[in-house]
């Protein structure tokens, strides 16, 4: 399930998903394989970070997610040991997709906002890497 490639910051992007517009309101869609590069197995979301909070401060080693501001805005920085990128999201319309490798800090979340995460992957822990340390390391070892 682990990746060995050497993941780096400029392999998470932000992509523009399809949108249909209507009179009654509008809809955002999401296909497997078809609008992102891989199979959603799991699908979460973050609501209620309370003011000053950061979520994340973890990375995966073979975890893809696609990160999408469902309401609201906040910002997600990505660390591959070496360079550090923030993305503000703020439109339902766009996500970031974050490959293996990556640590992922967010923060600054607006009052109501809510992140949805869409992941390759069911929940494992063994995949998680939650100490910074050991992510370096582990980034090292690639």
């Amino acid at each position: 399930m682990e990746t060995k490639k050497r993941s780096t910051v400029y392999d998470c992007s932000m992509i523009e998903l399809d949108r249909h517009h209507h009179e009654k309101g509008n809809i955002t869609v999401v296909e497997n394989s078809r609008t992102i590069p891989f199979d959603v197995r799991r699908v979460y979301y973050l609501y209620d970070v309370p003011g000053g909070e950061s979520r994340g401060g973890h990375a995966h080693r073979a975890l893809r997610q696609l990160i999408v501001s469902a309401g609201g805005s906040f910002d997600v920085t990505l660390d591959d040991g070496f360079v550090k990128r923030t993305f503000t999201l703020n439109r339902p319309y766009q996500g970031l997709l974050v490959v293996p490798g990556i640590w992922r800090e967010l923060n600054n979340f607006s009052s109501g906002s809510v992140c949805l995460v869409l992941a390759s992957h069911e929940y494992d822990e063994a995949d998680y890497i939650r100490s910074y340390d050991e992510f370096i390391r582990y980034k090292q070892q690639q």
